[in-house]
């Protein structure tokens, strides 16, 4: 696992539920991360899943960050990985950016 950034794991954790085109139509679905899977988004924009060991975790931890929560994640039209934290849900509970909007 050298070289394997922390900060890319964190964002690539959520790259998998929001990729998918429709996510903003549809109704919010918790995400399923597998316990000692890493997820990695690379430099070329590619996403990865990685099975993870204990023997080199503090390592992996090394310079690690917590996500905060109420941390959003989405791909822009350019096709890059953005995350924004802040509200992104109405009073209501309505997807703040949601297609009738």
């Amino acid at each position: 696992m050298t070289g394997f950034s922390t900060k890319s794991f964190a964002i690539a954790v959520a790259l998998g539920a929001v990729a998918a085109p429709a996510l903003a139509q549809t109704a919010a679905t918790p995400w399923e991360l597998k316990p000692d899977t890493g997820y990695a988004y690379d430099k070329e924009g590619k996403t990865y899943s990685y099975k993870m060991g204990t023997s080199n975790a503090g390592e992996l931890l090394k310079g690690a960050k917590k996500v905060p929560k109420g941390t959003l994640f989405f791909i822009g039209h350019n096709g890059q990985l953005y995350m924004r934290t802040g509200p992104y849900l109405e009073g209501d509970g309505k997807f703040k950016f949601g297609p009738d909007q």
